[in-house]
């Protein structure tokens, strides 16, 4: 299967354990979303990283940017080199999104900016047009910031039914869960009150994912639309579900290894559903 979750998750922890590098668990509760996405929504244009008819993803919590990395070498924009060479010598592979990177549309991770990137773009493509949609995925944590909002009324005022945020709501920031460090409520609520089309979803759900979104890109309103999606920090390794510490924690070879061996068998499972 194209874009297999868990084969995703595989290639994260190769690169991570390459670069001995961190944000595993923001990259995992990203995984499906993107998955479905890329395999049945995104625009490539020509299917180059720089194609000028293709939708955009904007990944704002940019520091979730591993998982748009799998994503990118199943595509085959990115090599076993790029991968086996994260954060090594040479590489242009950043540990945010950065907009130097062919297939990456904004430099992001100090959060907040990311979505008002979007919505320029989203603006800029419905002047002009040219039929081209945003999709702009932020974190949870990252809606403490101001500038989210503000971009939010630019997309109502504005009517940027080309627009569809979807939030990763995995509960947690880099310090805490986002009910610790600041309660955001009913994020749905919110949403609908700034004047978009928001639904809710289960973010591990491949088919409830393909659902909703088709569900709002086939709508006729003007309104932006708006996805939140109830997901898992560190989803598909037991012991890093839920678990704030992956974060910022780096994979040695044993838990390397003891990682791999929980996601394995699924992908093997993935693979004879072929």
């Amino acid at each position: 299967m194209k874009f297999a979750a868990n084969q995703l998750r595989q290639t994260v922890l190769r690169m991570a354990f390459a670069g001995s590098t961190v944000h595993i668990g923001c990259a995992f509760s990203i995984i499906e979303i993107l998955a479905v996405l890329y395999r049945s929504y995104l625009n490539l244009g020509n299917g180059q990283p720089e194609s000028p008819g293709r939708d955009y993803l904007i990944l704002s919590k940019g520091h979730g940017v591993m998982a748009q990395y799998a994503c990118m070498y199943e595509l085959g924009w990115l090599t076993d080199k790029d991968i086996d060479n994260y954060f090594g010598d040479g590489t242009i592979l950043k540990g945010l999104s950065d907009a130097h990177v062919p297939g990456l549309e904004v430099s992001s991770g100090s959060l907040g900016h990311g979505l008002s990137v979007g919505v320029g773009i989203a603006l800029a493509s419905k002047i002009k047009g040219t039929g081209q949609r945003c999709f702009a995925l932020v974190g949870d944590g990252e809606i403490n910031e101001g500038s989210i909002w503000e971009a939010l009324l630019f997309a109502s005022h504005f009517q940027l039914s080309n627009l569809l945020v979807i939030v990763d709501a995995n509960g947690y920031q880099a310090m805490g869960t986002t009910q610790e460090v600041m309660n955001l409520g009913q994020i749905a609520d919110k949403f609908r009150a700034f004047g978009f089309d928001c639904r809710e979803v289960d973010g591990h759900d491949e088919k409830a994912l393909y659902q909703v979104f088709q569900e709002l890109l086939e709508l006729s309103s003007s309104c932006p639309k708006a996805v939140i999606a109830h997901t898992v920090k560190g989803k598909g390794v037991s012991f890093m579900e839920d678990n704030n510490v992956w974060h910022y924690s780096r994979l040695n070879r044993e838990i390397y290894a003891q990682a791999k061996a929980e996601l394995e068998p699924q992908v093997y499972k993935d693979k004879l559903s072929l």
